[in-house]
C-alpha cells in the first residue's frame, strides 16, 4: 500500500476515548443485593471493560472478606457497620486520612462517589482538598423513607445534609428529568440526567423457564404475578396485598411470587399465606424468576429510579407502577404497561384488578414491553457517563462546567474546587 493512502486512512479512523484511572466510592456493593449495589459493580464492570483503571472505595463486608478484585482494578477496603433493621448491609466509616495518602500518592484523574454515607463524605472532603474532579450520584430518596420509620420530623435534616453533600461535588448525576426538577427545587445544583442501564441480555423473556414454574407449583397457562424488591416499609407493602386480593377475586388461580427480604417479610407472608417468597436474589436466578412470571406490580412510591421496572419490561412482563420515576420514563399507559397516578392507591388496585381479568391486555402489554427497553442497553449509558467525566476533566484547570451532555442542563453557582 502507498504510504499516503495509509496515512489518510489512518486519519480517517476515530480517535479512541482516553482510559481514566477513577475512584469509585460506594457504600454497598455485591454480595450486598440492593439496587444501589447492582447498579455500582455494572457501571465498575463497564467501564473496566472500556480500559479504563477503576479503584473500588467500599466497607469490608463480614465473613474475613478481602480486595477480590470483583470488578475493580484494585480495591481499598474501610471499616464499616451494619445498618440498622438491615444487618446484612453495611455503613462505611470515614476513612479521609487514608484517601488523602492513597489519592496523594496514586493520584486519580477523578473520584466518583456513589453514596452520601460517611465514607461517601470522607471521600467528598479528601478528593476536594487535593483539588480532585469529584461527581456524585442521587440514587436513593433517603429523605422520603423517614416517615416510614416513625421518624418523619428528620425529612428536613436529611434533606438538608444531602443538598449540602450534593452542592459540594462538581455535578450531580440524576436518572430521571423529574427528579432533576425535584431536586433543583430544592436547591440541588449541577444536576445531569444520565439514565440508568438494565442488561438486555441477562434480563430477557428467553430465561423462561418450565421446571421453575413447576417448582412454583403452576401450571404451564396458569398466570403468574411477581413482585421484586426489599421487604421493607418504604415500598409500600400494605399497596401490594390490597392489590393482590383485588387480583385473586378476579383471577382465583393467580399465583403471586415475592423475590427480596428484609423486616417486613413475616408480616407478608401472614397477609399473604398462599404467596411464594423466595427470598433476595441476583443475577442468573433472578432474571429466570423474572421471565417465568407473566404479570408485574410494583408499589413503592420512594424510588429514584426503580431498576426493577426497565428489568421487568426487558424481561417481557406486562407491569403495572405508579406514574413516576423510572416508570413515568419507559412506559406508555395502556401500550407497554399499566399506570397508575402517583399516590392514588384506589386507581393502583382497580387497575390490579383490570390486569388479572384480561389475558387480552396483559398479553399485548407483555409482547411490547421488551423493545422498550433496549435503547437502556448499559454500553450507551457508560458511553453518557465517560462524556460527563471528560468534560469535568477538561474544566479542572477552572471552574466547573455548566455541562451539557445529551443536551441536558445543571444550573446554579458553581463551588471552589
Amino acid at each position: 500500500m502507498d504510504p499516503s493512502t495509509h496515512a489518510l486512512l489512518l486519519e480517517q479512523l476515530p480517535l479512541p476515548r482516553p482510559s481514566l484511572r477513577v475512584a469509585v466510592v460506594t457504600e454497598t456493593y455485591p454480595p450486598e443485593v440492593n439496587g444501589v449495589a447492582l447498579t455500582v459493580q455494572q457501571l465498575v464492570l463497564r467501564l473496566q471493560a472500556r480500559n479504563h483503571a477503576i479503584q473500588l472505595v467500599r466497607p469490608r463486608q463480614p465473613a474475613g472478606d478481602g480486595a477480590t478484585g470483583n470488578g475493580a482494578s484494585d480495591e481499598l477496603l474501610g471499616r464499616g457497620l451494619p445498618i440498622p433493621r438491615y444487618p446484612q448491609l453495611r455503613l462505611g466509616l470515614p476513612m479521609k486520612r487514608v484517601l488523602l495518602s492513597h489519592w496523594s500518592q496514586r493520584r486519580p484523574d477523578l473520584v466518583h462517589v456513589a453514596t452520601e454515607g460517611p465514607l461517601g463524605w470522607s471521600a467528598l472532603q479528601a478528593a476536594r482538598k487535593l483539588r480532585l474532579p469529584v461527581s456524585t450520584d442521587f440514587r436513593t430518596n433517603f429523605h422520603a423513607y423517614s416517615r416510614h420509620y416513625g421518624v418523619g420530623w428528620l425529612r428536613q435534616p436529611i434533606a438538608a445534609y444531602l443538598r449540602k453533600f450534593h452542592n459540594l461535588a462538581h455535578c450531580t448525576m440524576v436518572p430521571t428529568p423529574e427528579l432533576q426538577r425535584e431536586l433543583g427545587a430544592m436547591g440541588f445544583e449541577r444536576l445531569l440526567v444520565v439514565a440508568r442501564g438494565v442488561d438486555t441480555e441477562r434480563f430477557s423473556p428467553a430465561r423462561r423457564s418450565a421446571a421453575l414454574r413447576a417448582q412454583w407449583g403452576v401450571a404451564p397457562d396458569q398466570p403468574v404475578v411477581l413482585s421484586v424488591g426489599r421487604l421493607a416499609p418504604e415500598k409500600n407493602l400494605d399497596l401490594l396485598v390490597s392489590s393482590w386480593r383485588a387480583m385473586r377475586q378476579v383471577c382465583p388461580v393467580l399465583k403471586l411470587v415475592v423475590v427480596g427480604d428484609g423486616p417486613e417479610r413475616a408480616a407478608l407472608q401472614q397477609a399473604c399465606p398462599d404467596a411464594l417468597l423466595v427470598g433476595a436474589l441476583h443475577g442468573d436466578s433472578l432474571a429466570q424468576h423474572y421471565a417465568s412470571a407473566d404479570l408485574f406490580v410494583f408499589t413503592s412510591l420512594t424510588e429514584t429510579y426503580g431498576n426493577v421496572t426497565p428489568e421487568a419490561l426487558a424481561s417481557g412482563l406486562a407491569l403495572l407502577a405508579f406514574d413516576y420515576a423510572a416508570a413515568a420514563e419507559l412506559v406508555r399507559h395502556g401500550d407497554n404497561g399499566l399506570l397508575a397516578p402517583f399516590g392514588d392507591a384506589a386507581a393502583f388496585v382497580r387497575r390490579a384488578a383490570d390486569l388479572a381479568a384480561n389475558p387480552m391486555l396483559a398479553q399485548h402489554l407483555r409482547e411490547r414491553a421488551r423493545s422498550t427497553t433496549l435503547a437502556q442497553d448499559w454500553s450507551q449509558i457508560v458511553g453518557q457517563v465517560e462524556a460527563v467525566w471528560e468534560q469535568l476533566l477538561r474544566q479542572r484547570g477552572g471552574e466547573p462546567a455548566q455541562f451539557n451532555p445529551g443536551g441536558q442542563r445543571g444550573g446554579g453557582p458553581q463551588p471552589g474546587a
